[in-house]
């Protein structure tokens, strides 16, 4: 009786976190490609992701869609989805898991399972069966990650600092701008920096949960750096204009 009441008492806790964990959260981030899968979007799947998520009440993109200005701007307003196999005999299990940009787990479903023999009504029923979890925790956005984000970029008053004649002064803009040529990665903590033939550094890349999916950062300029057709695709915003840039990569 007493391990009854404990494990209510525990799934009751775990629900309402989650709860109130994705509430906080409009956007999420479905990623084009699945480690356990050999393509893009295979079986459908990248595409049913998104598709189940808008049903839930999120706005949902997958990699290389246009952003809203404010998502582009900072890839922290979204929650990045992941779903991952468990390989076993006769079954198909699959998992669906919402991380922060930070790789923080927000939700995790269960395994949803799957008996059916073709891979391709296998993997859409696991992943269906997985997402009857999401369907059992209320959702509603509350603009809080929203909000705490422009008051964490809203502009602050610098000390004022002696004029400098050594260099011109260069626009965060005109320096996402002026990346050309070969970039060469090095590994830092969370991704990657880059770096051109100077060597100087002239952008950096924060790993998300997504395969080949970049947070990018130059200076003032946030945007995101992602592969499409097998090349690196740079993509920040100036102003309401979306720029798109083809960058040479070399890790």
């Amino acid at each position: 009786m007493k391990a009854t009441i404990l494990f209510i008492c525990t799934f009751f806790t775990a629900t309402v976190l989650a709860q109130s964990d994705i509430n906080n959260y409009k956007y999420v981030l479905v990623p084009e490609k699945y480690d356990f899968l050999r393509e893009a979007d295979q079986y459908g799947l990248n595409t049913v992701t998104k598709m189940l998520l808008e049903q839930k009440g999120f706005v949902a993109f997958l990699a290389g869609e246009q952003l809203p200005a404010e998502l582009a701007a900072n890839k922290c307003n979204a929650l990045m989805a992941e779903v991952v196999q468990k390989k076993s005999l006769f079954v198909t299990n699959l998992t669906l898991t919402l991380k922060d940009c930070q790789g923080n787990v927000v939700f995790k479903s269960k395994e949803g399972k799957s008996r059916e023999k073709d891979f391709h009504p296998a993997f859409n029923l696991a992943l269906r069966d997985a997402f009857t979890s999401l369907d059992d925790v209320p959702y509603k956005y509350n603009g809080t990650v929203a909000a705490q984000a422009q008051q964490a970029t809203a502009p602050t008053t610098a000390p004022a600092t002696a004029p400098t004649t050594t260099a011109p002064t260069t626009t965060p803009a005109a320096a996402a701008t002026d990346i050309n040529g070969t970039l060469y990665a090095q590994a830092i903590t969370n991704g990657y920096q880059l770096v051109d033939t100077t060597p100087k550094k002239v952008l950096t890349l924060l790993k998300t949960s997504a395969q080949d999916y970049f947070i990018a950062q130059a200076g003032a300029i946030s945007g995101i750096v992602f592969k499409k057709d097998g090349a690196w695709v740079y993509e920040y915003y100036e102003g309401d204009k979306l720029v798109s840039k083809t960058l040479e990569i070399r890790f």
